[in-house]
């Protein structure tokens, strides 16, 4: 995987709600979006923190992968 963008929690949020996703709680200083595609819903936790650790943003940029492809993924986070 290319060197990914350092990325805020807020800037992570509005890719994925660019995406389909909905923020449906914070709870302290993590989101929660939830995506419902085909009768089945995908859930996803994003700290909102100002900048994500390297090893956070790689988890996350994993389940976006899994989402949407290795396209998508490289447009939005490399």
């Amino acid at each position: 995987m290319p060197k990914l963008k350092q990325l805020s929690g807020k800037e992570v949020i509005k890719i994925f709600e660019s995406h389909g996703f909905e923020v449906k709680r914070t709870t302290g200083s993590h989101t929660r979006l939830t995506l419902v595609r085909d009768g089945t819903s995908y859930h996803i936790t994003i700290p909102l923190h100002d900048a994500l650790k390297k090893g956070t943003l790689h988890s996350i940029v994993k389940d976006f992968e899994t989402y949407f492809g290795k396209d998508a993924t490289n447009r939005f986070f490399n």
